[in-house]
């Protein structure tokens, strides 16, 4: 037994459950790279200020939940506890946006840290996959962003989730709905933390998921009432545009998502059977964010997908993926001679693109054959010294049990017809 332990709130992926992850990575990626979004990848620490002045003072992410550290040149660091920031800064430090074809399309893939109280679905390590849409201010590419997500999960088979809805106004019409609550709030019983969020950013108390405080929310004002005219157009356009696709949506007034970067539209997806760590993914439009960090106005929208809540409601789901056996071929060898032959005609097919594995250790045929099947392979390959005199080697069907003799020269197109 190891004396060391993953850290709490983490988790290790290993076979055969990694597999599922990494399809569930590769669903999610699919429709993005079928849509114009290329692959960016970003440092897992940037500059701590990046996230406090993107992400927000006032949210828990930056308040309670980041990992900083100081290096030994006195630079404040945080490992990155979300996507977007990191991706639009590299977007940024790249000139991406200088290059004519706005809006720059991006989606990532990778692990990110939060200080949380660990629980099922809420770990201190998770990973996500996520997209951006850089420099476009356009209800299609919101509309856009939620129908590929619900593209994603419907491929894998999801069906138990919902999609919410909200728009968040803008910096015209948000500031008259923020003193309005900011006014509501003041006279509701509330502790100090949360009356100091309340002067921070009165939005995020609408997030507050503790009931105490819930309750005293019934009557607050609805941002929907505030809106400005080019904002309620903007969404309905939005909405327009998902229901035409196809996609079911539910209005939610209350719905901010926990990041202050957010304008007009901000969604969330959600899964029944996830207990309180409810939400699987969710997004919106930052508009303002690029000049928050130091660029110039570039409107935009994303969203982030988590992976290890996917795979929860998968379970959840009880949806099994179809996934690829990890090795097609199993080679099993008796003796130096035809130890050599076969190592090399397993190099053989998988330069073919077949996926084939070794029985290494010197084991006897029995312990040799107990790794075939262990591996999952559907064919055994099998030689001993009276095989190569004869110079065949026998292919076994690990389902069936049938077993023939083929040429060791056509062992190759006597696999491949087996797979076929």
């Amino acid at each position: 037994m190891s004396t060391f332990k993953a850290p709490k709130g983490t988790y290790d992926l290993i076979p055969p459950r990694s597999a599922t992850f990494l399809a569930v990575r590769e669903a999610i990626s699919t429709p993005l790279k079928n849509s114009g979004y290329g692959y960016v990848e970003t440092p897992g620490f940037e500059d701590v200020k990046l996230f406090s002045r993107g992400v927000g003072e006032s949210t828990d992410i930056v308040s309670k939940e980041m990992y900083t550290l100081t290096t030994k040149g006195n630079d404040e660091l945080a490992l990155r506890p979300e996507g977007t920031a990191s991706v639009l800064r590299a977007a940024l430090e790249a000139n991406l946006h200088k290059q004519g074809n706005l809006p720059v399309k991006l989606w990532y893939s990778g692990s990110y840290y939060r200080y949380e109280r660990a629980q099922a679905g809420r770990y201190r390590h998770f990973s996500q996959v996520g997209a951006e849409a850089i420099g476009s201010e356009d209800p299609a590419l919101d509309a856009e962003l939620i129908i590929l997500a619900d593209q994603a999960y419907r491929s894998l088979g999801l069906r138990n989730f919902r999609i919410l809805l909200n728009s968040l106004g803008d910096k015209e019409c948000r500031p008259v709905y923020r003193e309005a609550l900011q006014s509501f709030l003041s006279g509701l019983d509330l502790d100090e933390d949360t009356r100091r969020r309340a002067e921070i950013n009165p939005l995020r108390v609408l997030d507050d998921k503790r009931e105490a405080v819930q309750k005293q929310l019934v009557g607050a004002p609805l941002l929907r009432d505030y809106l400005c005219d080019a904002c309620k157009a903007y969404h309905e356009e939005v909405r327009a545009l998902i229901t035409a696709a196809g996609v079911v949506f539910e209005d939610d007034d209350k719905l901010v998502r926990g990041l202050d970067y957010y304008t007009r539209t901000t969604f969330e997806f959600v899964h029944g059977g996830l207990g309180s760590q409810s939400a699987v993914g969710g997004g919106g439009r930052y508009d303002g964010l690029s000049e928050m960090i130091g660029g110039p106005a570039l409107p935009s929208v994303g969203w982030a997908l988590g992976v290890d809540r996917t795979v929860l409601a998968l379970e959840a789901e009880g949806i099994q993926l179809d996934l690829p056996a990890a090795t097609s071929v199993f080679a099993v060898a008796i003796g130096d001679e035809a130890r050599r032959l076969l190592f090399g005609k397993v190099t053989e097919l998988r330069r073919e693109g077949i996926a084939a594995d070794f029985a290494f250790g010197g084991k006897g045929l029995k312990g040799a054959m107990k790794d075939a099947n262990r591996s999952g392979a559907r064919l055994a390959v099998v030689a001993g010294e009276r095989d190569l005199a004869e110079g065949v080697v026998q292919l076994k069907d690990m389902e069936s049990g049938e077993q023939q003799a083929v040429p060791v020269d056509g062992l190759l197109d006597a696999v491949r017809a087996k797979l076929a």
